[in-house]
């Protein structure tokens, strides 16, 4: 009896000791290297901010739990959360029905939308539908390439792993317009583009963005947990206003 006493006893210390050590590991959070106002690198600090990165912080601390943020390309975070080397992903990823087929997204956090920005001097494009036999510049990976892979007709569709390429590819004239998500489409507008570009026609393919899990996370329903609380307490409001300069919608 005492043997076995002394088994159980050791057994179990063995448990809490495997567990403190699961505790003070730090989970990897994979984001975008570049898709500003979300995600980007300030030049003056060289640190990674942004509303989505300030968000997740927030989850974090509301969860009580340590973590790594990763940086990488967009078009490779789904596939880290499906083979474990990521345990979140948050990105402005839309909620599409083939990706949830093979990682758990969190409640929307985010409600957006795609537009189409042009050169300035451009008058020929309005709509999806002008875009028609056009070169057009956007995302791999994204919604915003599905989009216009649907419905543009363009005659050739540019694809880019970062933001920088894709806006670069319109000011050299090497590609009609971008196709991509509206803020960060206005956010270029406003700053790197500010007076050579506009956004022209109404929001398409409005989704929610939410964050990403490995399937059947248990972090997920902790996470839209923390997301309700920081509602309610204002914190998601003055980040979203801070970021976006506008109330939550």
């Amino acid at each position: 009896m005492k043997r076995i006493m002394t088994l159980f006893v050791a057994v179990a210390m063995l448990v809490a000791m495997s567990t403190v050590a699961f505790a003070a590991d730090k989970i990897v959070v994979g984001t975008d290297t570049n898709f500003p106002p979300f995600e980007y690198k300030d030049p003056q600090t060289g640190e990674h901010t942004g509303f989505d990165v300030e968000l997740w912080d927030a989850i974090a601390k509301e969860i009580g739990i340590e973590y790594e943020l990763q940086p990488m390309d967009f078009n490779g975070i789904v596939p880290g959360l499906q083979t474990g080397q990521l345990d979140v992903g948050i990105a402005g990823m839309s909620i599409k029905p083939e990706r949830a087929k093979v990682i758990d997204f969190s409640d929307g956090y985010y409600n957006s939308g795609l537009a189409i920005l042009v050169l300035k001097d451009n008058n020929s494009v309005n709509k999806i539908e002008d875009l028609k036999g056009k070169v057009v510049s956007t995302k791999l990976g994204t919604t915003s390439a599905d989009l216009v892979n649907e419905r543009a007709g363009a005659k050739h569709v540019s694809l880019f792993p970062n933001n920088d390429a894709m806006f670069m590819e319109l000011m050299s004239r090497g590609a009609d317009a971008v196709v991509f998500d509206y803020p960060v489409i206005t956010d270029f507008m406003r700053k790197a583009g500010k007076g050579q570009v506009k956004v022209v026609g109404p929001l398409y393919h409005g989704q929610a963005y939410g964050i990403g899990f490995p399937k059947g996370s248990e972090l997920a329903p902790k996470v839209n947990a923390a997301l309700k609380t920081l509602r309610e307490n204002g914190t998601y409001r003055e980040l979203y206003v801070k970021w976006f300069g506008t109330e939550p919608r």
